[in-house]
């Protein structure tokens, strides 16, 4: 997952931490999800970060 959130992430110039603050969350979050450790990610954690990074959910999508 996180190879398709960070590509946006750099693309509207936000950092880890930027995105963790506009989400709401908290970084190690963000970290979970990078290292692995965040397998699965809830819907709702999903949803926040399309909303912050202001892209439609589909972007997350297997294809």
């Amino acid at each position: 997952m996180w190879n398709k959130i960070e590509p946006i992430m750099r693309a509207k110039g936000l950092n880890q931490n930027q995105l963790a603050k506009k989400m709401g969350i908290r970084n190690s979050v963000i970290s979970d999800l990078k290292s692995g450790y965040i397998k699965k990610p809830r819907f709702e954690l999903m949803e926040k970060f399309a909303d912050a990074l202001d892209v439609s959910l589909d972007e997350f999508r297997d294809k």
